[in-house]
């Protein structure tokens, strides 16, 4: 649920932040504006979460749309109403989820500090921009993937009505 309320805060602000990068420049020169700070803890945040190997709201296009994520539903096992045969599989699906997320998460990082090296070190060049940006959304898509392919898994164990009382947890008055 936390990942959930960053990404959706995240994606709040970062209409604030472009506005704030381009809105006269009413800030210290050479200091972050306020929207950079914002983005910057976003992607902070971001990073811890994608580390742990959690999704970041990779998976949203599941999750909205009654494809339950494994460590979400055994957040709201007791009012799911979950057995604990259906506990215990949801529970080896978040595992499974897990460690296969987590390498890919950790390429996923070094990709995104390669690509920022690449501009911090002043060797950023359009071959290389490209290259770097390329090895990022791949693996991005590998972690990506893994988290969508756990949301389909996980539906599987639940019943219809375990589905709706999901939904209408996470999401409600959707």
């Amino acid at each position: 649920m936390r990942a959930s309320l960053v990404l959706a805060l995240t994606l709040a602000l970062l209409p604030l932040s472009a506005a704030a990068q381009h809105a006269g420049h009413q800030h210290t020169p050479g200091a972050p504006s306020e929207g950079h700070l914002k983005a910057q803890a976003c992607l902070d945040e971001f990073d811890a979460v994608v580390r742990d190997g959690r999704g970041f709201g990779l998976a949203f296009a599941a999750d909205q749309h009654g494809y339950p994520g494994p460590m979400h539903v055994l957040e709201l096992k007791d009012r799911l109403g979950l057995t604990p045969e259906q506990e215990a599989r949801v529970r080896a699906l978040m595992h499974a989820m897990f460690a296969e997320s987590r390498p890919k998460s950790a390429r996923l990082l070094d990709a995104e500090a390669r690509l920022r090296a690449l501009f911090a070190g002043g060797g950023a060049d359009e071959a290389a921009v490209r290259a770097a940006t390329a090895e990022v959304e791949r693996v991005r898509g590998e972690v990506r993937l893994v988290h969508l392919l756990a949301h389909l898994k996980t539906r599987e164990v639940l019943t219809d009505a375990q589905r709706r009382a999901y939904h209408e947890a996470r999401w409600p008055g959707r």
